[in-house]
């Protein structure tokens, strides 16, 4: 015969089991998302290697409503993942004001707003593995709608 473990006994587990069942929750969904990566240069060399387009947000990450809106309502959905995981390399460049950024990476994000001339946020700009603008964007309240709004994607 089993053991009879009483009620109360099998109850101080349940808080353990509870973070046990969250933690791989978010472990399996940290994994099947997509990397946003930081460096300009990675990003490229990412493409190269995979024949990839580069999908460069340009953000401000922690003040711009609509910033928040796109990362809700459309690079969190499973639709948007699935397709930057087979089609593009992720690059977020941010411009936050209640965070500090290193100094190397505030400077390459600064040069780069310059260099694609970028007049507001969100600005998504596609490049080629070479970092020629193939094509931009921004805001769409959903996966499908963003996405078509690229041309160049509108293929695959």
């Amino acid at each position: 015969m089993g053991v009879t473990v009483p009620f109360w006994a099998s109850m101080k587990q349940f808080p353990r089991m509870v973070w046990a069942v969250a933690a791989s929750l978010v472990m399996t969904a940290s994994v099947s998302a997509q990397e946003w990566l930081t460096d300009y240069q990675k990003a490229l060399d990412t493409a190269k290697a995979e024949k990839k387009l580069v999908m460069v947000d340009f953000t401000g990450s922690d003040w711009c409503g609509w910033c928040m809106k796109l990362k809700k309502e459309v690079f969190t959905q499973p639709e948007f993942q699935k397709f930057a995981k087979e089609h593009l390399v992720l690059l977020e460049v941010d411009f936050p004001q209640r965070k500090e950024l290193p100094a190397a990476t505030k400077a390459q994000n600064d040069k780069l707003a310059k260099e694609f001339k970028i007049e507001g946020y969100p600005t998504i700009v596609l490049l080629d593995p070479a970092g020629k603008e193939v094509d931009r964007g921004g805001y769409e309240s959903s996966p499908k709608a963003f996405l078509e709004q690229f041309s160049k994607l509108k293929k695959k």
